[in-house]
């Protein structure tokens, strides 16, 4: 039996997490730890009253890689949702999991649609020289681009060195009219505004053709299969992990 601590339970996400928790039959929720009248108000505060094999992180940028360090170094697993990190920071808890052989697996996203989404992007990098991404966001996301499409923009960078070929010169009118230029000249675009949950859209073209690859989360639920199998992962496998799609 996982015992496991829910950081960033009275968040959407964090309660979605609880109750999945408590529905499996494998696992033990001893820990809800919130700032905002949470059962424990810190992590230190649950590790000093109960055990916990892995803590789960749903919280914010501002305060997820300080989590995650603290969880390292006090011999906590840990599987991380919250966006935010950056590549540095991301280095940094690589190598404290590999130091002290723990379980650290971080996932942009956690709905499988969205892994194979990611996936498929990847293969579909092969084949086109000219790539960008739209995605999509309720206005209280604080982080952009999200994680999700800069996991996206990596794998697919990993396939072919440049998303712009044969664009011509170009120069905005507006600052950021043309989105972030990422990883091999991907440009993202974050839009934020409610009635949207969370969609990416990848658009491929090549002369003659378009290729677009999208997925919608319209229910939180839809996360909840990754991050049991993300728990049950990390409980018999102590190492870092970057992206779901390692473990599918």
């Amino acid at each position: 039996m996982l015992n496991i601590a829910v950081c960033g339970a009275n968040g959407k996400m964090g309660q979605e997490v609880i109750k999945a928790v408590n529905e499996a039959d494998d696992m033990t929720l001893v820990a809800r730890i919130d700032i905002n009248n949470g059962e424990f108000a810190t992590i230190t505060d649950a590790k000093n009253s109960v055990n916990i094999d892995i803590l789960v992180d749903f919280t914010q940028p501002k305060s997820v890689y300080e989590n995650a360090l603290y969880c390292l170094n006090n011999n906590i697993n840990v599987v991380i949702g919250t966006t935010g990190l950056s590549d540095a920071q991301l280095d940094e808890l690589h190598a404290l999991a590999n130091k002290f052989s723990l379980g650290c697996l971080i996932a942009p996203n956690f709905s499988t649609g969205a892994v194979l989404m990611m996936k498929f992007a990847k293969m579909a990098a092969k084949y086109f020289d000219n790539a960008e991404i739209i995605e999509l966001h309720h206005n209280q996301k604080k982080d952009a681009p999200s994680g999700t499409a800069v996991k996206t923009a990596q794998l697919m960078a990993g396939e072919n060195e440049n998303f712009a070929t044969n664009n011509c010169e170009e120069f905005e009118t507006i600052d950021g009219a043309r989105g972030a230029n990422s990883y091999n000249n991907i440009h993202i675009h974050s839009v934020r505004m409610p009635g949207f949950m969370a969609s990416q859209e990848v658009i491929f073209g090549s002369d003659g053709q378009t290729l677009r690859i999208k997925h919608d989360s319209t229910d939180r639920k839809c996360y909840m299969n990754g991050v049991l199998l993300a728990i049950r992962y990390i409980g018999e496998h102590k190492e870092f992990v970057y992206g779901l799609d390692n473990i599918m």
